[in-house]
């Protein structure tokens, strides 16, 4: 049989890569690629290769049905009769991204969620974890083993990190250079679409980390279809940025709009985490992270989404409304909170901590206001930072007091409660899992896991030594790691035991039953407890009680206000408190509810916290009251 191709017109899911028709009918391929005269696929078999010509449209792509074609088919394009590449928009890359793309059939998935509604933002307790380090095997079928312990801790929304394929053997995922394809580290496309499918069977959302931003050093071959991918307009760190505004920008912001939706059509994720927007550059009249947003809820439909970004200079307009001048996106990181958090627990104020204190003000403004730095002048970055944000809801501020930044940038990957008190650390854990803002934990972080979380990349030698030096340098902005004894000690990124350290010691789980029933009761009292679930906004307000010392009021809309007082510092005696939110409501006292100094967390016991006269706050501890009628 000769080889056909058509340029018949059909129906496509998303503008790009190859797709499936009816039964026996053949793939339609279609690419981007402007700069090219002439593609090709080629089809790649035991028995040799088979090239079938595609037409060229009038918009810069190049399609046609190929008959020969099925799922399961390998192939490249053929560009200008000279190299043959890998599909940019490939959905599956099992030889790795300088291999041949694969054919994939996303249909024949047997779906069992067609109940599941999604998951909106309010109500949410997320989870970031790194699929290789998660488990023993590292990956999405032995993860998905796990979803059950997750729910019972009290997870509802997992945050996958960076799962698009990326050379080498292992990595954080943030060197992606094919965004439509699930890296073969991890398993086979059905085999993340299984995790879905079984987080939502058991009321479990899942959101995807993508990069956006940049792409990878290693496999990226999109220049060969049109240098108009990238620009030098703008700076950008981590390579070349895209080009989202400039001349024949349209064909790379659909490639981008078609991936956000992609990934929630095709495999039923809840939303997107954007990485460092702050480097998604964009001067169109709408900009492109309005349009991912918008492509996220078109793929769910009905569903609920979230979709989050990481904003490092703290825009705002990111989570506003469109009608608004926003982009529509649900909730942000909020950095400044971790800051704070960490030099009050560790009192480092190294690199970009120096503009933090730790204080008391600093902790009640962060869950107040949400960004601290709202436009001021931020020392480290030497340039204003940040803009108003007193007018979001306190659920779309994402907190937290580890993420994989900021555990890897401890230089040797240590987890924050290696570094601060016991007593300290389940008081801002505390703080954090009842804030009304939407708390996340990092992986292992709720049972003290013992695992680092450290930089790893694996490179060719060339770029590993580039790569380990980039990671060097960035680290010299903390003065300990400077340090030749330290640095001498900084994981090398290439080393595979720097990847095999971080994996996650599930035995320690039963071992450190006080951190994790911690962990389980804050949870369990968020989401129970009537006033911790309102996160209504301009619901709390706080003061400070001493130079350590800080009490926040939730008011509960009927339903009696709660009190969350921290003390970082030593045993407090008040015989005399001026600050009216320490007073309870007419005909109410104030309840022990909740205290980080239960035994059965670890802690010494708790005096009893308010006397006729007195209150006493146990040193480096949080309590939780509760407003009750007097008897």
């Amino acid at each position: 049989m000769l080889p056909t191709t058509s340029s018949l017109r059909v129906s496509r899911h998303l503008p790009v890569g190859a797709e499936i028709l009816s039964e026996g009918a053949g793939v339609h391929f279609r690419v981007w690629a402007p700069a090219r005269r002439s593609v090709e696929v080629a089809l790649e078999s035991a028995s040799g290769t088979q090239r079938f010509p595609l037409q060229r449209e009038d918009n810069g792509y190049f399609s046609a049905i190929i008959e020969q074609a099925a799922s399961g088919s390998l192939y490249r394009f053929v560009l200008d009769g000279g190299p043959a590449f890998p599909d940019p928009a490939s959905r599956f890359q099992p030889q790795g991204p300088h291999g041949p793309s694969q054919v994939v059939d996303w249909e024949r998935f047997a779906w069992k969620d067609q109940s599941w509604r999604g998951v909106p933002l309010k109500g949410q307790v997320i989870y970031e974890f790194h699929v290789g380090t998660f488990t023993p095997e590292g990956t999405w079928r032995a993860a998905a083993q796990k979803l059950p312990y997750l729910r019972e801790t009290g997870i509802t929304v997992l945050e996958m990190m960076p799962v698009a394929e990326f050379a080498g053997r292992f990595g954080w995922g943030y060197d992606g250079v094919d965004l439509f394809a699930p890296t073969r580290l991890y398993g086979l496309p059905d085999d993340l679409r299984f995790f879905v499918d079984q987080a939502h069977a058991i009321g479990i959302g899942v959101v995807l980390d993508v990069v956006y931003n940049h792409f990878g050093p290693d496999g990226c071959y999109l220049r060969e279809f049109s240098p108009a991918y990238f620009t030098d307009r703008y700076k950008n760190e981590w390579g070349e940025s895209i080009n989202f505004d400039g001349p024949d920008s349209q064909g790379v912001r659909e490639f981008f709009v078609s991936n956000a939706e992609y990934w929630i059509r095709e495999f039923h994720f809840d939303g997107l985490r954007l990485d460092a927007t702050h480097r998604i550059i964009d001067s169109s009249p709408r900009h492109i992270i309005s349009e991912v947003g918008e492509a996220v809820r078109r793929g769910a439909s009905q569903r609920a989404t979230i979709v989050v970004a990481e904003t490092e200079t703290q825009e705002s307009f990111l989570a506003r409304p469109l009608e608004q001048g926003g982009c529509g996106l649900d909730a942000l990181w909020n950095d400044d909170y971790h800051h704070s958090a960490m030099v009050a627990l560790t009192g480092r104020i190294e690199g970009y901590y120096s503009d933090f204190r730790g204080t008391p003000q600093e902790l009640i403004s962060a869950l107040k206001f949400g960004f601290l730095f709202q436009g001021q002048w931020h020392k480290w970055l030497k340039q204003r930072r940040g803009m108003p944000s007193r007018d979001l809801d306190p659920a779309a501020f994402v907190i937290f007091l580890e993420n994989h930044d900021q555990v890897s940038n401890s230089a040797d990957g240590k987890r924050l409660h290696l570094m601060a008190s016991p007593g300290g650390y389940r008081a801002l854990t505390c703080l954090t899992l009842l804030a009304p803002a939407t708390p996340m934990l990092f992986q292992g972080q709720e049972f003290a896991a013992s695992s680092p979380f450290v930089f790893f990349a694996d490179h060719e030698s060339g770029l590993a030594k580039s790569v380990r030096k980039g990671r060097m340098e960035f680290l010299t902005q903390f003065g300990r790691a400077a340090d030749p004894k330290m640095s001498r000690n900084i994981p090398d990124p290439a080393d595979p035991q720097s990847f095999e350290s971080c994996r996650i010691k599930w035995l320690e789980r039963e071992r450190n039953l006080e951190t994790y029933s911690l962990h389980c009761d804050l949870l369990r009292l968020r989401r129970e407890d009537p006033v911790f679930a309102l996160q209504k906004h301009h619901a709390i307000d706080g003061a400070v009680l001493a130079h350590s010392a800080f009490v926040l009021r939730l008011f509960g809309d009927g339903a009696g206000d709660r009190l969350i007082i921290v003390n970082l510092g030593h045993d407090l005696r008040l015989e005399s408190v001026a600050e009216p939110l320490m007073a309870p409501s007419p005909e109410m006292r104030w309840e022990l509810l909740w205290s980080s100094e239960d035994p059965r967390y670890g802690g010494s016991g708790t005096p009893p916290v308010q006397t006729k006269e007195t209150w006493n706050l146990p040193a480096e501890a949080a309590v939780v009251l509760k407003a009750t009628a007097e008897e």
